[in-house]
Formats: structure tokens, C-alpha cells, sequence
């Protein structure tokens, strides 16, 4: 995998050689106008000794200098500092862009929405953050740009600016910590983390999500979805057939409902589900001929409510079940 910044890995910028001008080539530039013949005479006619150039050693292809290079041959020089870079001409794009990003004449942003797409179809596999900063766009820019302009399926981890990859859906990490969180709700944040491809601080948030009884994916972060709500899966055959005392005790084996305060909750209503049932007999008995009906409405109206969660449960684990 490329590292985000391919210049800290293959650049020497102490090392300044001596090349002439006729054996550099042309950059590989995100500009449409190559030399602004204005800004070349200003430089050749300064007297300040002008930075080397950065150079592609491969192809010896100019990354960052043109106008420099403008400027000695207008001086009459027949040779110019440069210095190297031994990466890839991809990679060597990325710096050629940051050059051009961070001094000298500025880039429109035509110029730099297409630089910024070029480099998302060479490192599709970097952040849209990481993108932006390289290119002086916004996050949300070049994430736009690549929903609309680079289709086909995302990779599964992105490479941030500090060089870690994290998950590319960052509900699918949110869910992936969460379930570490209840297999070891004693783990260090930064285990999970870790293991999640997730911030530390976002592992943090999960676990205050969870013991609130909240979805650990924020709803901002869920896809939306405007169609209506679709029907409730049949219950699979292999928990239709058993009796509630088994459905009870497998609930309850469940470390992520006992770490919440609502998934305890949950687990203590379906117990007392279970204990009525062992004692129906003695509860009908003991109910006063003058309270059948209301004790009849009441239970008839809990089991009405029980149907609605039941249903509730069935729709999302239809909208989380993959297509």
C-alpha cells in the first residue's frame, strides 16, 4: 500500500546535484498553462539563487521547478540544481501537486478538482481528508467527487493523514468495536481500536452508546432510507420452535445486552415472562371475579405491545440483512 506521504519516504532534499538543463523533462503538471512566461522573467531577473528543482530520477521528469528551470535558462545557465525523488510517478503526481499547493503561482480550482481526481482513481485507497489536504480542497469535495466520478466497489480500509488505515464505512467499524466491546468489555480503548481500525476516541463513543442503550452507529451515520419500512422477516425455523425459557436463556448469554442498562432491562422483562408462565395457574386463581376483564385488557394490551417490538426487531434485522 502507498504510504500518504511519499516525499517523508523516497526524498532526499539534502543532496542537491548538478544536471543540465536539456536532460529534464517537462512536468507532469496539474496545470493547464505549463509556464507563465511573466512569472519565469521575474524570477530570472531577481538576484536571489533560486530552491533546486525536484526531479523524478526515473524519468527525470520535473515535479516541483518549472518556472525555476524557465528562469536559469533565461539566465543563460546550462546547468540546475536538483534534487531527487525516487518513488512512483503516481506518487510523484502527489508532490507535484503539493508543490504547486504550497508556493508559487496558485492553482485555479479547476485545476485542482482535477488533481484531486486523479489522485483518487492512483490511491483510491487514501482518505477524502488526506486528498484535501494535498490538493487545498475540502473533505467533502473530494468525497463528492468520488461517489459522482470514480464508481466500483470502495476498498475496505483508507489511509489517513497520520498513516493508519481505518475502515472505508465507518459504521461497519462502529459495529466491529461494539461487538469487541461485549466480547471484552474490559479491553483497553486503544485495544479496540486497534482491532477495529477505529479512532480510540470513537471506541470511547461506542461504549457510552452502548451503556445508554443506544444504537452505537450514530443515525447520521446509517443510510438513509425514504421507502417504506419493509415487511418483517418470517422468524427462522430455527428459533420459531423454541419455548420461551430457551430464547430467554440465549438473550441472556449475550454479553452486549448485559452490558447496557436497556439490554438489562430487556433481559429482566423476558424473565418475568418466564416466571409467569411457570405459575399461570396461580395467577388466574388469584385475580378477583370483579378484575377478570381489566387483567384480560391489560394482558391482551402487553401482549399487543410485545407484538409491535417484536415486529420492530424483525424490520431491522431485515434492513441490516445484506441484499
Amino acid at each position: 500500500m502507498d504510504k500518504p506521504n511519499p516525499r517523508r519516504a523516497t526524498q532526499t532534499p539534502d543532496v542537491v546535484t548538478e544536471v543540465p538543463v536539456d536532460a529534464l523533462l517537462a512536468a507532469d503538471s496539474p496545470r493547464t498553462v505549463q509556464v507563465d512566461e511573466g512569472h519565469a522573467q521575474a524570477l530570472a531577473q531577481s538576484d536571489r539563487t533560486l530552491p533546486p528543482l525536484l526531479v523524478h530520477r526515473p524519468t527525470m521528469r520535473i515535479i516541483d521547478g518549472t518556472h525555476r528551470l524557465r528562469a536559469a535558462v533565461l539566465r543563460g545557465q546550462d546547468t540546475v540544481g536538483v534534487t531527487y525523488f525516487d518513488g512512483s510517478a503516481e506518487d510523484a503526481f502527489v508532490l507535484s501537486v503539493e508543490a504547486n499547493i504550497s508556493h508559487g503561482l496558485p492553482l485555479t480550482p479547476a485545476e485542482r478538482t482535477a488533481a484531486a481526481l486523479r489522485i483518487l482513481r492512483s490511491h483510491p485507497d487514501w482518505s477524502d481528508r488526506g486528498i484535501a489536504r494535498r490538493t487545498g480542497l475540502v473533505g467533502k469535495t473530494v468525497g463528492a467527487l468520488r461517489r459522482r466520478e470514480v464508481p466500483g466497489p470502495a476498498p475496505p480500509g483508507r489511509v489517513g493523514q497520520d498513516g493508519r488505515v481505518r475502515p472505508a464505512d465507518p459504521v461497519r467499524g462502529r459495529e466491529t468495536a461494539a461487538r469487541l466491546l461485549a466480547g471484552r468489555p474490559t479491553a483497553s480503548l486503544r485495544q479496540i481500536a486497534r482491532e477495529a481500525g477505529i479512532a480510540p476516541s470513537t471506541v470511547r463513543d461506542v461504549r457510552r452508546r452502548i451503556g445508554a442503550g443506544a444504537d452505537p452507529v450514530p443515525a447520521t451515520q446509517r443510510r438513509s432510507d425514504s421507502s417504506p419500512a419493509p415487511a418483517p422477516p418470517p422468524v427462522s425455523a430455527r428459533v420459531r420452535g423454541q419455548p420461551l425459557p430457551a430464547l430467554v436463556s440465549s438473550l441472556c448469554k449475550d454479553p452486549l445486552l448485559r452490558l447496557s442498562d436497556a439490554g438489562r432491562l430487556l433481559l429482566r422483562m423476558l424473565d418475568l415472562q418466564v416466571s409467569g408462565l411457570r405459575q399461570w395457574e396461580r395467577i388466574v386463581a388469584a385475580i378477583p371475579p370483579y378484575r377478570v376483564e381489566t387483567a384480560a385488557a391489560a394482558a391482551a394490551q402487553c401482549a399487543r405491545d410485545w407484538q409491535e417490538l417484536s415486529e420492530e426487531l424483525r424490520r431491522r434485522a431485515s434492513a441490516q440483512t445484506p441484499a
